[in-house]
């Protein structure tokens, strides 16, 4: 079938497997490129499909030659209609990963849930005994506790006031303003239970008691922080909340891996166009001045690069991890230094729809969000027949219920 972009505010209806699976090589030539990464040689990837976590899962496995356990949830394709991104990418890296001699397998469900927990752990136990590696990448706007029953919802609003500023639509280019009313308790909290750190707790916690944390084990979770201009509907908003948690998270988790000799880390990582920053009002613009602006710079990285950098540079230097004050890995330096954040501002001040093609990177913007589905990518032919049925190789079958 041809396979064309159909759009729905912030989402993409449709997915490109071929486009997907070049994106996937891209990706892996160059974590090749870079040169090896003396790093963990097990690793699981819970939120393993797009995003952070595919480029983890990439660099673990072509940086280190590391045997991956992927976990997420994807929709799978049917006749005549397209899988989500996720499950091309996942197909892609397992086809390519398998035919290098690599390990690569995945579960397909709720990650939040006690039975792909435990699918997982069995699955390690079966075929890698234990990981020395788990990144904890989940983006998921809904979340049922398997402990409570309790399904939670987040949002993204501020806390304390109405929040007002500048925002585009990245498919018009159009600026305009927008006000959010801000949250009450109730949505702080079920925000907290879905974007904070306690079902990554749970899965170490899991993990140990099944014991196939490796000695010396590391897990991280990735957060991010932004400028002042994001600060209130992000930072000081709900989903700062839950971030806030995550990071308490990181230091709770270190104590009970302390007997292993393991370490919790929480990376802050760059702003990067996701579906999930999609949805923020006023993120787009904010990409769209920070691209402009490191493109200019020489400084721009997308998720692989940064993720690469984070292994080579952060997790694996044969040294101490360089933290900051408060216990995190700064992988956003580029994006928050001085220079970069004083020249987004001054943008920021003139910013309409008018002056917004010549002071700011949408095409960049738009470039970047039609990749996360696997459109616009050099060298994929879209006028020709793709085959949406696409297998995951390593995919692992579903418990009996």
């Amino acid at each position: 079938m041809i396979i064309e972009p159909r759009m729905r505010g912030f989402i993409c209806l449709t997915a490109h497997p071929d486009g997907a699976a070049q994106n996937v090589k891209n990706q892996i030539e160059y974590v090749k490129s870079k040169g090896a990464i003396n790093g963990p040689k097990r690793v699981l990837v819970i939120g393993a499909s797009t995003g952070f976590g595919l480029a983890s899962r990439i660099t673990a496995a072509y940086g280190n030659g590391a045997s991956t356990i992927g976990v997420y949830f994807e929709k799978p394709p049917q006749e005549g209609k397209t899988a989500s991104p996720g499950w091309y990418n996942t197909a892609a890296f397992e086809q390519q990963a398998q035919a290098d001699g690599l390990y690569a397998k995945s579960i397909n469900g709720d990650a939040f849930s006690n039975e792909v927990k435990q699918q997982t752990i069995d699955l390690i136990k079966a075929d890698l005994g234990q990981v020395d590696l788990i990144i904890y990448s989940l983006a998921s706007p809904v979340r049922t506790n398997p402990k409570t029953g309790v399904t939670h919802r987040s949002t993204l609003k501020p806390i304390g006031g109405t929040f007002s500023d500048k925002t585009v639509d990245f498919h018009t280019g159009i600026v305009s303003t927008v006000s959010i009313e801000p949250a009450n308790e109730e949505e702080i909290a079920n925000t907290v239970a879905v974007m904070g750190g306690e079902d990554w707790e749970f899965w170490i916690d899991d993990m140990k008691a099944a014991g196939v944390l490796a000695e010396g084990a590391t897990t991280v979770a990735y957060s991010y922080i932004g400028p002042a201009v994001t600060e209130a509907v992000y930072r000081k908003g709900t989903i700062g909340r839950a971030k806030d948690h995550l990071e308490a998270t990181a230091f709770a988790i270190t104590d009970k891996l302390a007997d292993l000799n393991g370490k919790a880390y929480v990376s802050v990582n760059k702003a990067l166009v996701t579906q999930a920053s999609s949805a923020i009002p006023v993120i787009p613009l904010y990409i769209s001045f920070l691209y402009k602006t490191m493109k200019e710079k020489g400084l721009h990285e997308g998720c692989i690069e940064q993720i690469q950098r984070l292994f080579a540079e952060r997790l694996y230097t044969n040294g101490d991890v360089p933290v900051d004050e408060k216990g995190r890995i700064r992988i956003d330096d580029w994006e928050m230094r001085e220079d970069v954040q004083a020249a987004v501002a001054d943008l920021w001040k003139t910013a309409d729809t008018d002056t917004l093609p010549s002071t700011g990177d949408l095409a960049g913007y738009k470039h970047d969000f039609l990749n996360l589905f696997g459109f616009d990518v050099a060298g994929v032919d879209y006028t020709a027949d793709a085959n949406e049925m696409v297998a995951i190789p390593g995919l692992q079958k579903a418990p009996e219920a």
